[in-house]
């Protein structure tokens, strides 16, 4: 068939119309078909202008994104729209030692065989085809801030905002990475947007998009809501393996875990915990599984860091008990923290879908393995009839309160297993004969983990392919608009479920007003997005008993010095003051929720490094929003980094707070030469530096042979010529 006519049949027809148009008449197969027939399929089927939607991080088909992308670039009559967020690259090395020393670990880490995308290379390199434009929601964090066609085309939305998006352009492909099991997908990583999105497709009457599905073998397959049938997919395209995109795991320095630890303080026991990703949310589930697993230590540490006792706001919100009843995930991204805390026993909280279930679950008055008082605390809150019916046996199996093949009829519950009991539970016999046969069993389809998408180390891909009976079947990937919102007709049990809900998010400033500062600088340069850190305060503001924690370093270091990232004023926020509560730095927690535009101000003083306090307070003076005699207390001042260090350092030397929490990727040679590579680096980022670093190599001896032993990883330990011997001798001087 022409390819024109293949278009007029598109634009005019439905799904299964579309789908057989570019194969003359027939029924579209299940039959995994190569990368370059799906790329044909596309382009006959959605051309001359392809709008494609790709999943943000993981669930891109690097493969098949590439394909199509260069064969795009080589037809004039095509042009491409790229819709995603989080184009995950490589990491390049520069040259030189930087090169020596990280070359072997990406080709560790990534594989040299993962396939780059062509796209994020071009763009950075300023030579995409103009044919070609990329729309991103967000940004790997810092990644585009010196490039004007990236910055150009990014799309500023709130995660759940973006099917809209999608739909409103007329999305006509949809490219995913997938798992497969027989004859069943599942969208694993990445089923954040895509079932919203063509639900909200499907509302504005336009038809499905090409669903172009690509199976990768190492992908886990999970199930739950995100599991579908192969005629989910359109073309199921066969790519070659690779390593999937694994996060290095970061390093979690001094200050950082003081700001997880005053942020642990924070959740209660029975609560709901949100959490993003990198080295303050590592702190935080560290300071969590301290909290559970070394109680007493971690009382200590608190005390030490806050110089007495938890005040009334610990006790208000949090707490700094073991957690008994466990703690429920509901998170847009999965990441390896909840994997720990599942290991640790705290993620164990589960949820149900059934509104009074859980509301009486919420109060303690019944719990997740019924005793001699569940049935009656189910009939007194209206769960179950004064007479069993069909309905209400069906209820009790859905929850594994019966067994399966029971029924009621004339009168009387059928068990499966023969036995018999009256219907009438106003009749004390048949009420106690219930009440035995359900007491001891546990309350089936919970969940103790929803996520819209993961991404993380390899250690968490392998936990992840790895699950079995309860932890599989507690952990469910959803759709965005089901973590992210509080709408769609079921706001009270999701409300009900995100009980005592806790959301942690970094922001990068905080104006002493208490707007928030997370995703672009003053110039209107964007680092990251928005992503959903909005819709989580937003969310925290109406859960009667959430709360939104947003976690920064009170100080940023740079090559002209430190600056504080509590700031009078700032050209551009996030998260606006209306929408404050509470703010954590190393030195405590403000809680700004309700509080007037002066008391705002003292809380974020009294959490800022005191080194800019003065101007702070001067600033604040001067617009009126503190008296002109205010005087900042003598505590204040005790907001220094040698303060911290000091009370941190007797449990640094236990080995209780170690720089890499949960493992590293680094080999041994190779983390006893990354503190030094890093302080080299900061140490020559100027003309000053480098030649103070310079005379230090030329008039230094030559390193020692303990030394020379870790300079043969960056291959310095035998320099052959006079660059080389000075690089030594720098670098050995720093380790």
């Amino acid at each position: 068939m022409p390819q024109a006519l293949a278009r007029a049949v598109v634009s005019a027809s439905g799904f299964r119309d579309r789908r057989d148009a570019a194969e003359s008449g027939n029924p579209m197969s299940t039959t995994t078909t190569t990368i370059e027939s799906a790329v044909e399929r596309i382009v006959a089927v959605a051309g001359p202008h392809i709008i494609a939607g790709l999943p943000l991080g993981l669930g891109k088909p690097n493969h098949l994104i590439n394909a199509l992308t260069q064969r795009v670039a080589a037809d004039p009559s095509l042009k491409l729209t790229l819709y995603t967020a989080l184009s995950l690259d490589v990491p390049q090395p520069g040259p030189g030692l930087e090169s020596a020393f990280a070359g072997p670990f990406i080709a560790r880490q990534f594989g040299d065989d993962y396939p780059v995308l062509d796209y994020v290379r071009q763009l950075k390199k300023g030579t995409l085809c103009p044919r070609i434009q990329v729309h991103e929601f967000y940004f790997q964090s810092g990644a585009w801030l010196g490039c004007a066609e990236a910055q150009r085309h990014y799309i500023s939305l709130n995660y759940t905002h973006v099917a809209r998006q999608l739909a409103d352009i007329g999305m006509n492909v949809m490219l995913q990475l997938v798992a497969r099991r027989g004859d069943q997908l599942s969208l694993s990583c990445n089923p954040d947007l895509t079932f919203d999105a063509l639900d909200a497709l499907a509302a504005l009457g336009k038809p499905r998009p090409l669903m172009v599905c690509a199976v990768h073998p190492d992908l886990p397959f999970l199930q739950h809501d995100i599991e579908v049938g192969l005629d989910f997919a359109d073309l199921l395209v066969a790519t070659p393996a690779h390593k999937l995109f694994a996060l290095p795991r970061e390093p979690v320095i001094a200050l950082e875990h003081a700001i997880g630890l005053h942020a642990s303080s924070l959740v209660r026991d029975g609560g709901t915990l949100q959490i993003g990703i990198g080295a303050l949310s590592d702190a935080l589930v560290h300071a969590l599984i301290q909290r559970h697993s070394h109680n007493r230590d971690y009382v200590g540490l608190l005390a030490a860091l806050r110089g007495g006792p938890a005040d009334a706001l610990i006790a208000q919100v949090g707490g700094e008990s073991v957690f008994e009843r466990g703690l429920y995930g509901a998170s847009e991204m999965v990441m390896d923290g909840f994997m720990h805390l599942r290991r640790a026993g705290i993620l164990r909280r589960r949820v149900f879908d059934d509104l009074g279930l859980q509301r009486l679950l919420n109060a303690g008055l019944i719990a997740e393995t019924a005793d001699t008082c569940t049935l009656e605390r189910l009939i007194e809150a209206g769960q179950l009839p004064g007479t069993l019916d069909r309905p209400a046996v069906e209820w009790l199996m859905r929850f594994g309160l019966l067994p399966e093949g029971s029924l009621v009829a004339d009168g009387v519950l059928h068990l499966a297993d023969g036995s018999r009991i009256g219907s009438d539970l106003l009749d004390q016999d048949n009420r106690h004969a219930l009440s035995q046969r359900i007491q001891g069993r546990r309350l089936r389809g919970g969940r103790y983990l929803h996520g819209a998408f993961y991404l993380g180390s390899r250690e968490l891909y392998r936990w992840l392919a790895a699950l079995g009976d309860e932890d599989f079947e507690g952990l469910c990937m959803t759709r965005v608009s089901f973590i992210n919102e509080l709408y769609g007709g079921r706001e009270a049990l999701d409300i009900a479920q995100r009980f005592d809900a806790r959301f942690f998010n970094t922001c990068m400033m905080q104006t002493l007003s208490g707007a928030a500062v997370s995703d672009g600088l003053a110039d209107g340069r964007v680092v990251s997005g928005v992503g959903g850190q909005y819709n989580f305060v937003a969310m925290a503001h109406a859960i009667p008993n959430g709360r939104s924690a947003l976690m920064l370093r009170s100080v940023r270091e740079a090559r002209d010095g430190a600056s504080s990232n509590i700031v009078w004023n700032y050209g551009h926020i996030t998260i606006p003051r209306h929408l404050r509560d509470l703010v954590i730095t190393e030195y405590g927690i403000a809680d700004l929720r309700g509080q007037s535009d002066q008391e705002v101000v003292k809380r974020l003083l009294a959490i800022s490094d005191a080194r800019f306090q003065p101007a702070l307070i001067e600033q604040a003076r001067a617009a009126g929003k503190l008296e002109r005699g205010f005087q900042p207390p003598e505590r204040w001042q005790r907001n220094t980094p040698r303060a911290l260090q000091d009370a941190l350092r007797p449990f640094q030397q236990q080995g209780g707070y170690a720089r890499y929490p949960f493992g590293s990727d680094f080999e041994p040679d190779e983390l006893a030469l990354l503190p030094a590579l890093t302080r080299l680096k900061a140490d020559t980022s100027s003309r000053s530096g480098r030649i103070l670093a310079l005379l230090g190599a030329l008039t230094a001896g030559d390193p020692p042979p303990e030394q020379r032993a870790r300079l043969t990883r960056v291959g310095l330990d035998q320099p052959r010529d006079f660059k080389s011997k000075l690089l030594a001798r720098m670098l050995a001087r720093r380790l």
